[in-house]
């Protein structure tokens, strides 16, 4: 009798993503706002980026960290979306060997360098409203390039053994992940070796990287909160929160989208599977569609230079 394909030992060349396992029909429905939102997500980002080219009165440090995050949310929609809605629409499932790694690494570092661009733009606030005397000589463009050069790195670097460790297992077994993505645990539990190492790294530089982050977010918001509390001119401290008003809800939306994903992820027990994976799309496709609408609509200049390039266009 022979092996079905999918426990054969030969070694895995490629792998097959199936999306809501026990409600496939889902994936239907599904279909249109996914392709809706990263339309959305793309075009946002795609007009942001082109604004802030375009205006040379929008060349500032604050606006090219925007313009970093926007990079970001580009590459993160494109490597995942995609090959989503391929296999929504035309059961394109298979993914081959490299590619999936590729879309594990992206994944698995451009959250972590979401998060530090945000610790990054919680310090130019910091400075802002703090120092804001010192300001243009602390925040200047060397900043701003040496800062997107470290957030590129640290997190790339520290992040890139877990494809790695991923990709060194020996596939011998299933080739079927239960997932949309390559999400690293969905790929190395088919593995016919021992894992261990790969979740323990994956856990401890993830969440030291996003930890770290967000105690320095937190602490240059809490500085900036108690400078706001000592002005005592009328109004400064509406218009000293204003200036960071965008930021701060990005930040908390951002933060609360992962921590639902971690804490269903946590009692996957309790959660049924398809909504864990569909929590792991919309966590790749949700920040990245609103992050450009939020600080668009919130920021006075930047609102006023896209009506001014829409009208230019039209």
């Amino acid at each position: 009798m022979t092996l079905p394909s999918n426990y054969s030992i030969a070694p895995v060349s490629e792998f097959l993503l199936i999306c809501f396992p026990n409600y496939q029909t889902w994936q239907h429905w599904l279909s249109l706002p996914l392709s809706l939102l990263f339309l959305l997500a793309i075009g946002a980002n795609t007009t942001l980026l082109i604004t802030i080219w375009l205006e040379t009165s929008l060349h500032e440090p604050m606006y090219y960290l925007l313009s970093l995050l926007s990079l970001l949310d580009i590459v993160l929609c494109l490597t995942v979306i995609p090959k989503v809605l391929a296999i929504f629409w035309f059961d394109f499932r298979s993914i081959s060997f490299s590619a999936c790694f590729l879309q594990m690494f992206i994944m698995n570092s451009f959250i972590p360098m979401e998060s530090c661009t945000f610790m990054v733009m919680a310090y130019d606030r910091y400075v802002a409203i703090c120092h804001p005397l010192q300001y243009p000589s602390i925040i200047t463009n060397q900043f701003v390039a040496k800062a997107s050069a470290f957030i590129v790195a640290r997190n790339a670097l520290l992040l890139s053994p877990v494809p790695i460790l991923s990709a060194q297992l020996h596939y011998c077994g299933k080739n079927v992940i239960e997932n949309c993505i390559c999400a690293n645990l969905s790929v190395s539990r088919l593995s016919c070796d021992n894992f261990s190492v790969n979740r323990i790294y994956q856990f401890v530089a993830g969440w030291t990287l996003l930890g770290s982050d967000f105690i320095l977010i937190f602490l240059s918001y809490t500085f900036i909160l108690r400078a706001v509390l000592r002005f005592k001119a009328e109004g400064a401290a509406v218009k000293a929160l204003s200036t960071c008003g965008s930021h701060f809800i990005l930040i908390v939306f951002f933060s609360t989208i992962l921590l639902v994903v971690v804490l269903t992820n946590v009692s996957r027990k309790r959660v049924p599977m398809d909504i864990l994976i569909l929590l792991n799309v919309l966590h790749h496709l949700i920040p990245p569609a609103l992050n450009p609408l939020i600080y668009g609509f919130r920021t006075k200049e930047l609102k006023q230079r896209f009506q001014k390039f829409l009208q230019r266009g039209f």
